[in-house]
């Protein structure tokens, strides 16, 4: 991981520079120069995997308070941001700028914020250059005025006042964000779950499977590239029967491994539910990774996408880049990681039509993994910074790592339909 720490500019009181020129009248005009910020600094800190990037920005005026900032940055690569928490974040060419929001807007002097961006690239230009405060340069760039030119201001001038040394005093802001309503910590109850695969479209503990290699039902993808990761059935480590699929994920951008189901179910229409046993051996990493994948036909056929990310369970869209919850600290603290070396009962819900998600993890609701058509932030404020309306159309199990991350993982007893299906 890289990290760029900015180096503080002379402590030395800004004076600023006077020039008068003499119009034909004999006017003077007064020329007050820009002076940046003492102590201006921004912290920029990544964390990249192949392709994506995640980065915790921090913002430290020095020795003067703001009301409310813009940050603007300059990236050398083709880096893109596709969102942000704690500001708004847009971009134009190769800069980005991010501004305050309502509650993190006041940072008094000496002190500083936090916030963070997340985005994609091909080719990164490595650590981002340029950064400045309100348009002021920070990190130690750019001249500070150390003196009084020497032409001086006819007597004939009209007298002026002195600009102030430090600015007029403000009310100090408060040291955290004004109280919000905190975000439920379940989904609205919803009618109890059947027994068994009742109503369900797919129903598998691929007790069928005859072969070492998933057939029938299920057939072995590899999305982007073949590498070392294989999907076999195992006889040894089962939830219930004699057979279960293992996926030995393996590590790096090409190791891509799925079983995806030939079953069409694009015919359950805007709402599914379902229901996965899923057991692995290895503690998610912070990298990213996927373990369940869904094609959105209303999205480009990219897939919706379940894995992890910063040791936690979160949903990532394919197309943007978006997740469920934010990746932000607060965000990721509304997840939970998966157990690891046991089964685990995995459900959720996509409604189409109205555009939200729901997931429990041994029959709990997941505050993080709810997206519920009302953007909170830290958890579904990202997920909503377009209409999403998915079509999914089939369901794929395996292991994705998009980085750092090998895992071993068997999948059994796996329902789809149209109705909460239980564990």
């Amino acid at each position: 991981m890289t990290i760029l720490r900015a180096r503080p500019a002379p402590t030395m009181a800004v004076v600023a520079a006077l020039a008068a020129a003499v119009t034909a009248t004999g006017t003077a005009v007064l020329v007050v120069p820009a002076a940046a910020a003492q102590g201006c600094r921004v912290d920029y800190t990544p964390n990249q995997w192949p392709g994506g990037f995640t980065a915790a920005v921090k913002v430290t005026p020095g020795d003067s308070a703001v009301s409310s900032w813009t940050v603007t940055w300059t990236y050398a690569g083709d880096e893109r941001v596709t969102s942000g928490w704690n500001a708004t974040v847009s971009q134009s060419g190769s800069t980005v700028t991010a501004r305050s929001m309502s509650y993190n807007g006041s940072i008094p002097a000496g002190g500083s914020t936090e916030f963070g961006v997340q985005g994609t690239y091909g080719a990164s230009g490595g650590t981002p250059t340029g950064f400045t405060l309100n348009g002021v340069p920070c990190n130690g760039v750019g001249p500070t005025p150390t003196g009084v030119p020497t032409t001086t201001v006819p007597t004939t001038a009209p007298p002026t006042t002195p600009p102030p040394t430090t600015p007029p005093p403000t009310t100090p802001p408060p040291t955290t964000p004004p109280p919000t309503t905190p975000p439920p910590t379940t989904p609205p109850p919803t009618t109890p779950p059947p027994v068994g695969c009742a109503g369900a479209v797919l129903c598998d503990g691929f007790e069928n499977q005859t072969g070492s290699t998933p057939s029938g039902d299920w057939t072995v993808v590899n999305p982007d590239c073949s590498g070392a990761g294989t999907a076999t059935i195992d006889t040894a480590t089962t939830h219930s029967g004699s057979r279960a699929v293992r996926i030995n994920g393996a590590a790096g951008y090409c190791n891509h491994v799925f079983i995806r189901s030939t079953r069409n179910l694009g015919s359950l229409g805007s709402v599914r539910y379902a229901r996965i046993w899923v057991r692995h051996t290895t503690a998610q990493p912070t990298d990213h990774t996927t373990m369940l994948a869904m094609t959105d036909a209303a999205d480009g056929n990219k897939d919706l996408r379940m894995g992890g990310q910063n040791g936690a369970l979160q949903w990532n869209r394919a197309s943007d880049d978006a997740t469920l919850p934010e990746q932000s600290p607060a965000g990721v603290a509304q997840s939970v990681p998966l157990p690891t070396n046991r089964w685990t009962c995995l459900e959720f819900m996509v409604d189409g039509s109205a555009g939200q998600l729901r997931t429990w993890l041994d029959g709990t609701a997941i505050t993080g993994l709810t997206a519920d058509g009302v953007p909170t932030h830290d958890i579904d404020g990202q997920w909503y910074n377009r209409t999403w309306r998915p079509q999914l159309t089939d369901l794929k199990l395996g292991w994705e790592s998009y980085g750092n991350g090998a895992d071993t993982l068997w999948y059994d007893d796996v329902a789809v339909g149209a109705s909460r299906i239980g564990c």
